[in-house]
């Protein structure tokens, strides 16, 4: 299980560490990477999201009971984060880049690590949880960035115009719609969608690496320490606590922990960039996520058999 946990964490801090390189050495030029955050919002993330959700294969998996203790601890823990926000200090948009580092995850170490451990019932708990969480995540994210962004706060009719227009919130819809209604899609598109989605893993994390800056890294430790707190420890507390209460068991209750102490997404940079967030705090996050969950994501597992 742990060399299964952390096969799947290595290429993610490479890649980080290759983003950090590449914009240190001039190899691209600065404008690549305002480019490069723009096309994974507006194109690969969203096909990432359109493609998972609409794909996903939920035969023989308990999706009531997955998707509870899934979504219930989400909104938990976010409800937690907004409610300390005014103890919590620093800026608005610190606070948008320490929630998302509590509630976000990344997909690509989940379904990879559920796949190494339970094989293709593994890939189906996966796509369940994708499509739990990944829209609840979104939408409460895009809430937060509206009520404490840098763009400061906006009215209800502008928040609801943020949802609306959202390309990763549109997305999800447009996923869960075709999976609802049984269409899934076309081979041409599948492909397509497919292989956009796949690219922005890997454009992510570059873009996630060469926003880092160490120099910074003192200021992060309280922000870093808060978001890996609620992500490591009291997102996957609640999650044991509701696998309990409802009895869910075996690979899906597993599935349903791993996935909620899997460190947060490239996606959350890109968003921090996008919807005035603190993205060089959230590069910091991320990175230092990526390691800590090496030893976080074995430990929390464990605690199924406690």
């Amino acid at each position: 299980m742990i060399a299964t946990v952390l096969l799947a964490l290595v290429p993610i801090a490479l890649l980080i560490g290759l983003g950090s390189a590449l914009r240190r050495s001039g190899f691209l030029a600065e404008s690549f990477w305002p480019q490069a955050e723009r096309l994974g919002y507006y194109v690969l993330l969203p096909a990432l999201f359109v493609h998972g959700l609409a794909t996903a294969r939920l035969d023989g998996v308990p999706v009531a009971g997955l998707a509870l203790v899934l979504v219930a601890p989400t909104l938990a823990v976010a409800g937690v984060l907004v409610a300390l926000r005014p103890v919590l200090g620093g800026s608005g948009a610190a606070f948008t880049s320490v929630f998302q580092g509590g509630v976000r995850f990344n997909n690509y170490v989940g379904v990879s690590a559920a796949a190494g451990l339970f094989g293709t019932q593994g890939v189906a708990l996966a796509a369940v949880a994708n499509a739990a969480i990944v829209p609840t995540v979104n939408v409460l994210c895009v809430l937060v960035f509206a009520r404490f962004g840098a763009g400061g706060r906006l009215a209800p009719r502008g928040i609801a115009r943020q949802l609306a227009l959202n390309p990763l919130v549109v997305a999800c819809v447009i996923g869960i719609g075709l999976q609802a209604a049984g269409l899934g899609l076309p081979p041409g598109l599948d492909t397509l969608l497919r292989t956009l989605g796949q690219a922005s893993l890997p454009l992510g994390l570059l873009c996630v690496g060469a926003a880092l800056d160490l120099s910074a890294a003192r200021r992060w430790l309280r922000p870093v320490l808060v978001a890996s707190g609620a992500k490591f420890v009291l997102m996957p507390l609640a999650t044991l606590l509701a696998c309990r209460a409802l009895g869910l068991q075996g690979a899906a209750a597993t599935t349903a922990l791993l996935f909620q102490a899997l460190p947060t997404a490239s996606s959350s940079y890109i968003l921090a960039r996008q919807l005035g967030g603190d993205a060089p705090l959230m590069a910091g996050i991320t990175a230092a996520q990526t390691v800590l969950a090496g030893a976080a994501i074995p430990i929390v597992l464990l605690g199924l058999a406690v």
